[in-house]
């Protein structure tokens, strides 16, 4: 896993960006998405991660947040956050009615994954997570900001690690954007060669489409092409 994050760091600051601090990139189990096992996207003293091999047919949610500011965002208005995740390890009594009835909600609707204040049915969701979230019972997703005039770029994908390679299972159409460096570093260039989604190979014969069904394999061998990431 540092060898991942020495090479996230490498590749950015080659396009003269900065990789955001406190981004994490997790191993994913069923109904579990931040596993034992963590991708830490800049190393730091303040924050530190067990060190890990990557096995066959694990699961991880690659998450990669670059700045061209100094990668160091800041919660402006707290009230702008409207996404939670319940914190499963914490109990407490709340106090307000309103609260309890929302946390109710929450338990039985959404135990386990994140979830928007909008999906609450209670109008007065607001003021019941308030005291929620200051007795640490719901982890807040808070909106960041960067100076004015810094640019962010967010990826986020699924990818399963197969036996014969990598295979990115989830992803969202990527700008195309034209660099602005240019990388003569052997070691840079041949990364970001490298796709993120495995070419599938035929194993026997391929059975008569119908007619009207669509052309398989278009996207099979898409790789995230490495402009975007400048």
């Amino acid at each position: 896993n540092k060898d991942v994050s020495d090479a996230i760091q490498k590749v950015a600051a080659a396009y003269d960006c900065k990789i955001v601090e406190g981004v994490l990139s997790h191993q994913l189990k069923q109904f579990v998405i931040d596993g034992n096992k963590v991708i830490l996207s800049v190393s730091n003293p303040d924050t530190r991660v067990d060190d890990a091999e990557f096995e066959e047919n694990e699961v991880y949610a690659v998450d990669i947040v670059a700045s061209t500011g100094e990668g160091k965002p800041k919660l402006l208005d707290e009230k702008q956050t409207t996404i939670y995740k319940r914190a499963v390890d914490k109990n407490y009594h709340l106090k307000m009615k309103a609260s309890r009835f929302i946390f109710s909600e929450i338990n039985q609707r959404f135990p386990i994954l994140p979830f928007t204040a909008r999906a609450l049915e209670e109008k007065r969701a607001r003021l019941g997570l308030v005291e929620c979230v200051n007795h640490d019972l719901l982890q807040p997703y808070p909106v960041l900001y960067e100076k004015p005039g810094d640019y962010v770029a967010h990826i986020k994908f699924t990818v399963l690690l197969m036996p014969n390679g990598s295979d990115r299972i989830t992803s969202h159409p990527l700008q195309e954007l034209q660099p602005t460096k240019t990388i003569d570093d052997p070691e840079i260039k041949a990364w970001l060669a490298l796709g993120t989604k495995t070419k599938k190979k035929g194993g026997g014969k391929k059975k008569k489409g119908k007619k009207g069904d669509k052309a398989e394999g278009g996207a099979e061998g898409e790789a995230m092409d490495a402009s975007t990431n400048g």
